[in-house]
């Protein structure tokens, strides 16, 4: 519950937890945002770190001189791509075993899911997933256990990499100081983690009613 209490600070004031890290750290807050996003992306236990929503807030801060962008966008593209191949090469050595009730650390939910999202997509998924928290963090993993060609895994981890920091950051650095975000930064904050789950709810709501449809189908042909 304090954990859960102190994610939820976090990204409620992630503009001033971002400044006070700038204030206190200078130069080392390049460092720790990169391993903020490489943890995001990188390890599976964590996939309920800031991942658009912190670039987002960064690029605020890169354009009112605060942070430079140029080293925010490769520092970052970066630790996404570091990230991904990290998870691709873990879930490549730990291999279908993990889809066993045994390796407790993982949140079996959150991979089976991820696991249908991927046999739908193919390999795009690695491109789709950077725009989807949970997902996000669960798709190079699953595409390791599934042992997808590595050349082709880093073909769509970088393309997916590039769009998604490039997306994030130009947004928080052209939108980011304008009065109206800068008055309403929290629901900004709210509403980008909110769109970016939107895919994911609507393909739940979708796999779920399918399901029922299913069973309406199976019950009616028991009846008959």
């Amino acid at each position: 519950m304090e954990l859960l209490q102190t994610v939820l600070d976090f990204f409620i004031h992630l503009d001033s937890h971002i400044g006070e890290i700038i204030a206190s750290y200078g130069v080392w807050t390049y460092l720790i945002l990169f391993l903020i996003i490489f943890a995001e992306t990188g390890l599976v236990v964590t996939p309920f770190l800031p991942g658009d929503s912190l670039i987002f807030v960064v690029g605020t801060f890169a354009a009112s001189g605060a942070l430079d962008v140029w080293i925010l966008f490769f520092l970052l593209l970066a630790a996404a791509v570091i990230g991904d191949t990290v998870n691709y090469e873990v879930g490549r050595f730990l291999g279908p075993k993990v889809f066993s009730k045994e390796m407790r650390f993982l949140n079996h939910e959150n991979l089976m899911k991820t696991q249908r999202f991927y046999e739908k997509h193919g390999g795009k998924t690695i491109i789709i997933a950077r725009f989807l928290p949970i997902i996000r963090t669960f798709a190079p993993f699953v595409a390791g256990v599934g042992t997808m060609r590595y050349l082709r895994f880093l073909a769509y981890n970088f393309v997916g990499a590039l769009l998604w920091v490039t997306v994030a950051l130009c947004a928080g650095y052209f939108f980011g100081n304008l009065p109206f975000v800068k008055d309403n930064f929290t629901l900004v904050i709210f509403a980008i983690i909110g769109i970016s789950a939107i895919p994911a709810v609507y393909a739940y709501i979708k796999n779920w009613l399918q399901g029922r449809n299913q069973r309406k189908v199976s019950t009616n042909n028991e009846s008959n």
